[in-house]
């Protein structure tokens, strides 16, 4: 990957951007507004949103205000837990397409496994969802499906039943959390991989070893973090407010981990998870 504009392609040939901007816990404002349009302008074409983060009315409207077409820019948003279920979803993307005030997304996840209360018939309630996933593929309102916080397991239970599998699958991911077994089996059944909270919520700048390498590659802890995830194949999904961070988190392209850094990062596995477990949501 040489730069913002590089892709991949997911299974079905839609192109994805390598690095997306995310907007977890991004408020519904003009400021959310700002910080979008000055990521499209950074050169970024991968917006990350969701019905849970209760801002795509912002992302519509950042899209809709920037300089580059809507056809030039790749838009995720997500199911949210409370909406599971064939006709829920359904609805529940009309509303996020309202929001937004586009005819489509380029890519529509179904947030978590397993939502509160269904513990006992969430495989089921999942095959409905899918089953509604794949009828709006199919009728083009979505150019590419797929899942987040998914496990092996689950994986493996909508693979089991559905005529489309999922494309992408969105995870915690982080130097010490890489989930690598997780990983694998994605590009083993050609899933891609996006990684939330690459930076660790923060937390990436406490850790003495990526400070070490900012130096030796005379870059930032958050730099050092993103190129790890991209040379490991992986979409990272940063979070940044301010043009100057913003950038910075896009100036990944001008070096290149040895891969004696990349094992000694990958040798972290440290903290471990930082965000819910999928087993075991309570929302």
């Amino acid at each position: 990957m040489i730069g913002l504009g590089d892709e991949y392609a997911l299974h079905n040939g839609v192109r994805i951007p390598c690095i997306g901007y995310g907007t977890w816990q991004m408020p519904d404002n003009e400021e959310t507004v700002n910080n979008i349009k000055e990521a499209i302008a950074c050169g970024y074409r991968h917006i990350d949103t969701a019905s849970a983060y209760e801002n795509e009315a912002s992302v519509g409207k950042a899209v809709r205000e920037s300089e580059v077409a809507r056809e030039g820019l790749f838009i995720t948003t997500k199911l949210w837990n409370s909406d599971h279920g064939y006709d829920n979803t359904l609805r529940a993307f009309e509303k996020s397409l309202s929001l937004l005030q586009m005819e489509y997304v380029d890519l529509y996840l179904i947030h978590w496994p397993v939502p509160v209360h269904h513990k006992e018939d969430y495989q089921e309630l999942n095959r409905e969802t899918w089953r509604a996933f794949e009828r709006l593929y199919n009728e083009g309102r979505v150019k590419a499906i797929g899942v987040s916080n998914f496990l092996i397991h689950h994986l493996q239970e909508i693979m089991q039943d559905c005529e489309i599998k999922p494309m992408v699958n969105q995870v915690e991911l982080h130097p010490e959390y890489p989930q690598q077994e997780l990983a694998d089996f994605c590009k083993n059944n050609n899933i891609l991989v996006e990684a939330w909270s690459p930076l660790m919520q923060g937390r990436i700048f406490q850790l003495p070893l990526l400070r070490e390498l900012g130096q030796k590659y005379g870059k930032s802890v958050s730099q050092i973090a993103i190129r790890w995830i991209l040379q490991k194949g992986i979409v990272p999904l940063p979070k940044a407010s301010g043009a100057e961070h913003i950038r910075q988190n896009a100036d990944v392209f001008s070096f290149e981990l040895q891969k004696e850094d990349m094992l000694k990062i990958d040798a972290l596995k440290g903290i471990g998870r930082i965000g819910s477990d999928p087993e075991h949501i309570d929302f």
